[in-house]
């Protein structure tokens, strides 16, 4: 390693460094005194000259005990029970426990406390008689060590000072609220290291400029100046500066991506009725996910929105027949009432497939990413509240493997280069697969979003005829892939530390 040059230091480091070389330690008081230096440039520098190895800290500390509110006013007017036995002396030795309560000029629990430590002292006997309690002064009532201890408390004493049967009675004082305070003082005494002398020996103080300025620029005087050497490899302070929330910059970057593939964002409410939610998705009324187990539903919430008669007929019959659509449905009565309680949507999809209602598009590429609301218990893998990506894509030759390209497209884009997917079953979806991507950080396959066709049932009641590719799935799993994060609570933990560490780029 090379030899430090002494004018590489700072001109607040050679102060300090000249200083000790005269006196070589000194208490880090006394030199910001003799220096000249506030305690914050001498503190400053002292770490600094400490990473260079060039001093020694040797830090001591001091215990001192001082009187608090209550010690004082019992140095003043004697401790509480020695101001009992005072007023009980007035009133001829004995006293009637309600009379001499009523005499003490003390709380509730000051006169509790009185009567407990004399009784404990045989300062006092207690006694009943004629169905009063008596107070009876005992003869020997010395002084305690207690309170002689107390006498010689006037001023702040270090507790070395103190004797051990003096401890053991501080130890007592200390139960009594608000009667001592204990306060460490550190003490910083500075040492030059060897090293440190070394150097010493060849500072100087000179008036080397830390920084060029316009003014040095304009007259040219900076010609006839030098410059304190800059060391470009020490240690900086870490800014964090502001940034958005990984959840939130990693769905600014399934958007951009989505957009790039040619797709349109759709939004929708949060609050849905169980018309969009479900019935239009070919739910049965009857089924478990409609169940307040599994959804959040809105107290007394009924949908204000007026569909067309001849859609709520197309629903209707597809549920009970099956309608146009060659399915037998459910074979059920359709009940309306239950299709316009209003829920917080479960999935996105009820935006979707209102979409589709409200434009009955021919050709489409669109998508949405929202939150969801799932009647579900918070574990390391479920949310009640979270993110769902959705999208489809409507076109007359569309088909399950152009599907299956765009989602292998889609997440070679995140970086997840080997996917498959494999056979798998969703309600409105037929056929249906699921999507699997190759975590290379777990070793092992993980289901991401689950994809489709969707079925008759659910686009000819719309009067959508094209076939429609839809797929969906949690966005926070794919954060989760993303930051190495086993447990989805942490993306919503608020913790500072890793919202600051996270890389932007992972």
């Amino acid at each position: 390693m090379s030899e430090l040059n002494p004018d590489s230091l700072h001109v607040l480091e050679k102060k300090v460094l000249v200083y000790l070389r005269e006196n070589r330690e000194a208490e880090l008081k006394k030199i910001s005194a003799e220096v000249n230096l506030t305690l914050d440039q001498v503190r400053r520098s002292i770490e600094w000259l400490k990473e260079k190895n060039l001093i020694k800290i040797d830090i001591t500390q001091k215990r001192t005990i001082s009187l608090d509110k209550e010690g004082i006013k019992a140095v003043k007017q004697g401790l509480p029970e020695r101001q009992l036995i005072k007023k009980l002396e007035q009133l001829g030795g004995k006293s009637e426990l309600r009379i001499l309560s009523h005499e003490l000029k003390l709380s509730i629990n000051e006169i509790s406390a009185a009567l407990g430590y004399a009784k404990a002292a045989k300062w006092i006997n207690v006694k009943k008689e004629n169905q009063q309690v008596m107070i009876h002064k005992n003869n020997e009532t010395k002084l305690s060590e207690l309170e002689k201890l107390l006498s010689k408390m006037k001023n702040s004493m270090d507790l070395s000072s103190f004797s051990k049967e003096d401890i053991v009675l501080l130890k007592q004082l200390s139960r009594r609220a608000n009667y001592i305070t204990e306060t460490t003082m550190k003490n910083y005494n500075i040492l030059l290291t060897e090293k440190g002398l070394k150097v010493a020996n060849k500072t100087k103080i000179d008036n080397a400029l830390e920084s060029l300025t316009p003014k040095l620029l304009e007259t040219g005087t900076w010609r006839e100046r030098s410059f304190r050497p800059l060391n470009v490899e020490a240690p900086a302070p870490p800014i964090y500066s502001g940034r958005k929330h990984p959840v939130q910059r990693f769905i600014d970057e399934v958007r951009e991506i989505f957009v790039s593939l040619g797709f349109e964002e759709i939004e929708g409410p949060v609050i849905q009725s169980c018309f969009w939610n479900f019935d239009a998705l070919f739910t049965p009324q009857d089924h478990p996910a409609r169940e307040i187990q599994d959804t959040f539903y809105i107290k007394d919430g009924i949908s204000s929105e007026s569909n067309s008669e001849k859609l709520s007929n197309n629903i209707a019959n597809v549920h009970e027949s099956g309608g146009k659509t060659g399915s037998k449905g459910w074979g059920y009565k359709w009940n309306p009432k239950l299709a316009n309680k209003l829920v917080m949507r479960t999935h996105t999809t009820s935006v979707t497939v209102k979409h589709l209602a409200d434009n009955i598009p021919k050709e489409a590429r669109v998508f949405s990413i929202g939150r969801v609301f799932r009647n579900e218990k918070v574990t390391f893998k479920n949310l009640v509240e979270f993110h769902q990506i959705e999208g489809i894509v409507v076109g007359k030759e569309v088909t399950l493997r152009d599907l299956m390209g765009l989602l292998t497209k889609f997440y070679h884009k995140l970086g997840l280069k080997k996917v498959k997917f494999w056979p798998s079953f969703f309600p409105y979806t037929e056929p249906s697969l699921q999507s699997m991507v190759y975590h290379e950080g777990l070793s092992k396959w993980i289901e991401l979003c689950g994809m489709g066709i969707f079925r008759p049932e659910v686009t000819l009641p719309l009067g959508v005829n094209n076939p429609v590719l839809a797929w969906g799935g949690g966005l926070e799993r794919l954060v989760m892939l993303k930051y190495g994060i086993d447990d989805v609570r942490k993306l919503y933990e608020n913790d500072l530390d890793w919202l600051r560490r996270t890389a932007l780029c992972p």
